[in-house]
């Protein structure tokens, strides 16, 4: 970030070390991992990762280590807890293994992301939006979306998740959730720090920008 040293504005999506060290040397099977997602996650992110419901994220184009983290969050081990509290995703990913995970993972990096039509109607909201994600706001020591996720949103894998073409309403959802400390899983806390000095104005032009990057 411009203003805040090795700050991530969004969901989510962030390694802590010991994962890294699982994660980042392992390349999985994209065709494993297509057999996989049309038999378990189709039904809610499509079968080429691109979500139809705009609650659901678009799983397409993103960095494959940062996918395997996030299902390895949403998973309950023994008598601990998820890291991410989702008890959908916690049932799907039940069963599968952190190779199935790598495997879907490499599948869903490969393909591509369709982007969202923005209407007319949002042109002034983007705008902030662009001036937020690329510049942050001084006044109130939000730091640029940019420095950490790209100026085209494509992310700086693998600790910074791409954003381009996800969901406004998928965004918010998480920008919320940081906010109101409902999902801790980004390193340090890093994504509670940056959203509670956005207002709800930022986050929600922040994440109809977002949507139109590609």
């Amino acid at each position: 970030m411009k203003f805040i040293k090795n700050t991530a504005v969004v969901f989510a999506f962030i390694f802590s070390n010991q994962v890294f060290a699982d994660t980042s040397n392992a390349h999985g099977d994209p065709e494993k991992g297509k057999e996989i997602a049309m038999g378990v996650c189709s039904g809610c992110h499509n079968a080429d990762g691109n979500s139809v419901i705009p609650s659901n994220p678009t799983l397409a184009g993103q960095h494959a280590e940062y996918i395997t983290k996030q299902l390895m969050d949403f998973k309950v081990e023994g008598d601990s807890p998820a890291k991410r509290d989702n008890p959908t995703m916690a049932s799907m990913v039940a069963a599968l293994t952190i190779d199935d995970m790598k495997n879907l993972s490499a599948y869903y990096a490969q393909q591509k992301t369709k982007v969202e039509t923005i209407s007319d109607g949002d042109k002034s909201l983007l705008e902030i939006g662009k001036r937020v994600y690329d510049g942050g706001n001084l006044e109130h020591n939000v730091p640029a979306c940019s420095s950490c996720h790209s100026p085209n949103g494509a992310g700086i894998p693998p600790h910074y998740p791409k954003l381009a073409g996800q969901h406004t309403i998928y965004t918010i959802s998480q920008l919320e959730a940081f906010r109101q400390g409902s999902r801790t899983n980004d390193k340090n806390q890093e994504m509670q720090k940056v959203v509670l000095r956005m207002s709800a104005q930022e986050m929600k032009a922040v994440a109809e920008y977002i949507a139109t990057l590609q």
